[in-house]
């Protein structure tokens, strides 16, 4: 190995004792256990933890998917003040199996691609895996989007039932939920100085009495015995995650109490510029290399995240419970700074695979009523029929920090592949079109990928998705501005079929509408899988409309789940439907 490899090596958070010894240490302060493999990145959660610790001056080490087979979690040995568990970055049922619960053989945080690392419910595993190995050992924290979502009462679709919070199943200590970078500080702090980390803000533990002043749950007994109660629970969840506005959560658990601090405050600019800027190798670690490539490093290793958090809402999506409903950004000379040092890497081919978030054009503006009282209790930011008039939608930063990361010597171009929120550009009266024009003259490459689910008014209603207006809109817009630039670039379309809702004439009338207003025939479509901590996935679990209480069409039978996915990529539709003597137009 050369000097310089050797070099880039223990720039990596050790996840070997022979690296342990090279720094000299005897033992972690921390060890975090993932379900993906160790990918230094800013996309990677547990990366990001780590290098916050790290900068605190904590000794922390990382363990990605263990072998659950033997005792390879006790490589590093027993940390000093607690372990960190994360399922990883996909909470690990949605990641090994499909919506209609078949085996996926891939995945692209595991070395290799094959899908043989990561076990079933991975923070569960890991946590019992640690508990067998070290008896009476310190804290064992649970964090990631797994046990997040998990953390009340939730129903869990792969064995159709509802569930205990996660911290009850898996025999943790605590659990830190969200992305938690204010509240990881503050434990870890609050654990290394001898303070009761119960006190920290974002942090979930179970108690034998109830926190009096906190908001009283359903209990988990009352959720199973009515569904109702489960639905007023996940609303008191679902209304109680702003910093600013939320109250703390108490359920109570058979004979204890699940409890939920309020949530962490979210970073600042300032912070969000410095957790970007730690020393990430933006790599594999030379330990997983020789059982081959991850897949997600293609699309990661040279992006660019410009925000946290999404106000849009969609009901089957968990980015507003995990991330928030606030946008937090960072610097355009904090992101045009990661954009240089790119040009600098030997791997770096000019190409920045995506400059964007959780939806691209979120960057940079946010409501000010929000930003000083916390988000709206009873009104959304958008809505099927409505964007909220005090949300003034703004793609001016956006558009600017594009313009300036093309001049970027090296860089030939920057991509932007995050979802984008396509109603939001025709609602831009002073800036969408301009930023349209942008994208489609240097941002997209071939194809822009945009996200209308569905076309049936009284599915999208209940997907919480905007009408079908705007997407005839921005379709003309797009159209027109490609014609302008001489370009033949395409729009795909997210589909979902089988949402809580949908019934296969529902199908028939977006494959009608996929022809005759799109024009085109969608190859793919994807069929809706319940996940916690959405509210799809309450209507699907209660057959209620969360805000209605009446009654819902569910499909819950797989092979009409497909039935309804093949209606809208069947290329011969029309043909049959002809045959059949449908009309088309029905």
């Amino acid at each position: 190995m050369s000097a310089n490899n050797k070099q880039k090596e223990q720039k990596f958070l050790p996840t070997t004792r022979k690296e342990m010894d090279a720094l000299g240490w005897d033992q972690c302060d921390v060890i975090l256990v993932s379900g993906d493999a160790y990918i230094d990145s800013p996309f990677i959660g547990v990366a990001v933890v780590g290098r916050i610790l790290e900068a605190l001056g904590f000794k922390v080490g990382i363990i990605g998917q263990p072998d659950i087979k033997n005792e390879d979690v006790k490589r590093l040995g027993e940390p000093k003040l607690y372990w960190g568990v994360s399922g990883g970055s996909i909470d690990s049922m949605v990641s090994n199996y499909t919506a209609t619960k078949k085996f996926r053989n891939n995945d692209d945080y595991t070395p290799g691609g094959k899908n043989d690392k990561r076990p079933d419910r991975a923070t569960l595993v890991y946590t019992n895996l640690i508990r067998r190995h070290f008896k009476n050992t310190v804290p064992i924290v649970l964090g990631g989007i797994e046990a997040s979502l998990r953390r009340v009462t939730h129903y869990d679709f792969w064995t159709n039932k509802l569930r205990k919070p996660i911290l009850f199943d898996a025999k943790a200590d605590y659990l830190i939920y969200g992305m938690g970078e204010v509240a990881i500080r503050e434990f870890s702090t609050a654990l290394r100085d001898g303070k009761d980390p119960r006190e920290v803000r974002g942090v979930c533990y179970i108690s034998k009495e109830p926190v009096e002043e906190f908001l009283q749950l359903p209990s988990h007994q009352e959720c199973l015995e009515d569904k109702e109660k489960y639905i007023d629970l996940f609303d008191d969840f679902y209304k109680n995650n702003d910093p600013i506005s939320a109250k703390g959560l108490c359920q109570k658990v058979d004979t204890r109490y699940a409890i939920q601090n309020p949530p962490c405050d979210y970073l600042d600019e300032k912070e969000m510029d410095e957790v970007a800027s730690y020393d990430y190798i933006r790599d594999l670690h030379p330990y997983h290399k020789p059982q081959g490539k991850v897949k997600c490093l293609e699309t990661i290793k040279f992006s660019i995240q410009t925000h946290h958090g999404c106000w849009g809402e969609c009901n089957f999506c968990a980015i507003g419970v995990h991330q928030g409903r606030t946008i937090r950004t960072r610097s355009e000379k904090n992101i045009l700074s990661e954009a240089k040092e790119f040009t600098q890497d030997k791997d770096f081919k000019g190409v920045i695979s995506d400059v964007g978030g959780p939806t691209a054009n979120m960057y940079g503006y946010e409501c000010n009523k929000k930003l000083k009282k916390g988000t709206c209790a009873e009104i959304r930011c958008v809505d099927y029929d409505r964007l909220c008039r005090v949300m003034k939608v703004d793609h001016s930063r956006h558009l600017n920090l594009l313009r300036d990361i093309r001049k970027v010597p090296g860089v030939k171009k920057a991509f932007v592949a995050s979802g984008l929120r396509y109603d939001f550009i025709p609602a831009d009266k002073k800036h969408g079109y301009e930023y349209l024009k942008e994208l489609v003259n240097h941002h997209i490459s071939g194809q822009m990928k945009v996200a209308p689910e569905h076309t049936s008014d009284r599915v999208l209603k209940l997907m919480g998705k905007p009408g079908k207006q705007p997407l005839i809109e921005f379709k003309k817009m797009y159209d027109r501005l490609n014609k302008e630039a001489g370009k033949k670039q395409f729009l795909t379309y997210y589909l979902i079929a089988a949402h809580p809702g949908c019934e296969e004439k529902d199908m028939h009338e977006l494959k009608q509408f996929t022809t005759h207003e799109l024009k085109m025939n969608p190859e793919q479509a994807q069929v809706f899988t319940p996940t916690p901590g959405t509210y799809s996935s309450v209507m699907y679990y209660t057959e209620m409309d969360p805000e209605t209480r009446k009654k819902i069409y569910v499909e819950k039978d797989k092979n009409r789940k497909e039935k309804q996915k093949s209606i809208v990529i069947d290329k011969k539709y029309h043909q049959r439907r002809k045959s059949n003597g449908a009309s088309l137009q029905s």
